[in-house]
Parts: structure tokens; sequence; C-alpha cells
């Protein structure tokens, strides 16, 4: 349904906001924003969650013969950003830019298994690589500090 890829499309790259916006808040203070670099990191960790249950959901829908290790697979996602939430803003970022790339070399590893619809790894790719710019440049800030 082209509406469908539409509407995904565009709260998926709506969604890269908050990460360029806290990831430049990092380096130049904002005012009102008192911690960028911890807010991006509360962020980055809500949507690795969120991008580990697309594998819970999708295991689901197609009653796939391997549900059970994609159902295992998708709470991991949510497993790492909960760590990060615990850690140090240095470790944090480490573990949520691992998360992603990582989420990501599985997302194309099983796609086809998975049925994603042949749009989802194209925008994968562009959300996954600017992620990991921002979450990268926020993790320079926060080293230089």
């Amino acid at each position: 349904m082209p509406g469908n890829e539409s509407t995904a499309k565009l709260l998926g790259y709506a969604g890269l906001i908050p990460f360029v916006v806290f990831s430049a808040g990092s380096w130049v203070p904002f005012a009102y924003v008192s911690d960028a670099t911890a807010m991006l990191i509360s962020y980055a960790a809500v949507i690795l969650a969120f991008m580990g249950a697309i594998h819970w959901g999708v295991a689901m829908a197609n009653n796939a013969d391997l549900a059970t290790r994609y159902f295992i697979v998708s709470v991991i996602p949510a497993l790492l950003a909960w760590l990060a939430l615990q850690l140090p803003q240095l470790l944090a970022l480490v573990v949520l830019l691992s998360g992603f790339i990582g989420l990501f070399i599985y997302d194309r590893a099983v796609a086809k298994a998975q049925l994603f619809p042949g749009w989802y790894i194209p925008m994968r790719i562009r959300l996954t690589f600017i992620v990991a710019l921002c979450l990268t440049a926020s993790l320079v800030s926060v080293s230089l500090k």
C-alpha cells in the first residue's frame, strides 16, 4: 500500500530530527536543554528498543518457522538500550551505536525471511547511516570533554 509506505517513511525520517538536534547540542549548548547528550542517549535508547520490537511484530504476523529466534532477537535491542541508560555517557553512546549497527546487519540478513517490504532496507540504510553519524559525533564530543 503506497499510503502505508509514505507514512512509514515520513515518520522514519522525522524520527531523525531529535538525533540531529541533540547530537548538535552535544557540541553547542541549547537554551533550556541542560544535557543534550543525555537527551540523545535516552531518545536513541527508546528508538533502538522500538526497532527491535519490529522483529517481534513481524514474527507474530508471519507465523514463521523461525519465529522463536526472531522473538529472542527482538528483545536484545531493548536490553542493550536499557543497559545504555545505566552507563556513563561515553559507554552508553558506544553501546547504542553498536546496537543500531548490529540490528541493521541483522535486518539485512533476515529481510527476505521476515518478508520486509522492498522499501524497508533501503530506508534503514539511510536512517542507520544518519543515526550512526549523530551518535559518533556525540561520542567524539563526550570523549573530548
